[in-house]
Parts: C-alpha cells; structure tokens; sequence
C-alpha cells in the first residue's frame, strides 16, 4: 500500500520544478498536481502493475498540465509570449537521459530481486515496497524479530553481490 502523505512530501517539489518546465503558471502546476495525487488516490486499487510509482506521477503530471491547456480556452484568448510560455525541454534541467538511466535502474534492480530466494523477495517487498515495519513483517512471514533481521541482512548482503558481479563484467 502506498503511503501518501510521505510520497506526496518527497515529490511535491520536484513535481512542482517539472511542471514549470510546461508553464509558468504557478497555480495551474498546483492543480495539476493536486488533481494528478486525487487521481491516484482514487485509482490506488488498479496500481499494482506500476514499477515506478515517480515516473507514473512524472508523466501524469504531463498529462494532465496537457489536458488543462487542451481545455481551457483562456490560453487561446492570451497572446502566447515568453512570459506565459516555457520550452518543452530544457536541457540543464529537464534529462531525457537520467529518466532512462533511473529506469533502467529500476528495471536492473528487479532482476536482481528475482535472484532471490522466495522468502528474501517477500521481506523486500513488504520492507521497501510496502514499507511495513520489522514487527508487522515478524507477523505476516510467521518469524520472530531476530530471524526478520537476518533474513533482510542475507537479502541486502545477495543484492549486494549480485551488483557487484553485474559492474564487474
């Protein structure tokens, strides 16, 4: 389960930068981004299947600040000059490639993950996943304190390796 007050605090300002990017419309990026949090809220049931909760709320964002200039006709009524418009991309600080390369990370990392043994995937899942607590993990896996800690040792210690083997080719 995602917790969204925590999410909320750690992307709200790189949302906010990335949506400036779009428009200089300062509260149009504050709905936006309120509107894209509600939307997920709402849909929290239909997420399982995103890897990368941040890039889903990266490109919904964009989305939805494309829908708003899609919709509002206020934006055609106003002469389009460099105070309401910024560019798409701007490469110092919008990097096409450090999204790939993070992806691409991601996608590495759940290889990694699928390398483990079937316990040490699930204490990786409900640890940094589902971000349970080492006392609600002792009662869903059936172990107690002590094991749950070796176990995520053992987990950390083979992803760890598996890393390392992977740079050293």
């Amino acid at each position: 389960m995602i917790n969204f007050t925590e999410l909320y605090d750690k992307t709200i300002d790189n949302l906010f930068t990335f949506g400036t990017k779009f428009t200089a419309d300062r509260e149009l990026i504050k709905d936006c981004i309120q509107d894209v949090f509600v939307k997920l809220y709402t849909k929290r049931g239909e997420l399982d299947s995103v890897v990368n909760i941040e890039s889903y709320l990266y490109v919904s964002l964009r989305n939805r600040i494309n829908d708003e200039f899609r919709h509002n006709t206020h934006i055609c009524d106003n002469e389009i000059n460099e105070n309401n418009a910024k560019p798409l991309f701007d490469s110092e600080t919008y990097d096409l490639e450090k999204l790939e390369e993070e992806q691409n990370k991601s996608t590495t990392l759940t290889e990694y993950v699928k390398c483990l043994s079937p316990r040490q995937q699930q204490i990786i899942k409900l640890y940094y996943i589902e971000q349970r607590k080492y006392d609600d993990i002792c009662q869903i896996m059936g172990i107690n304190y002590q094991s749950v800690r070796n176990l995520m040792h053992r987990s950390l210690l083979r992803l760890r390796f598996l890393a390392a083997r992977n740079e050293a080719v």
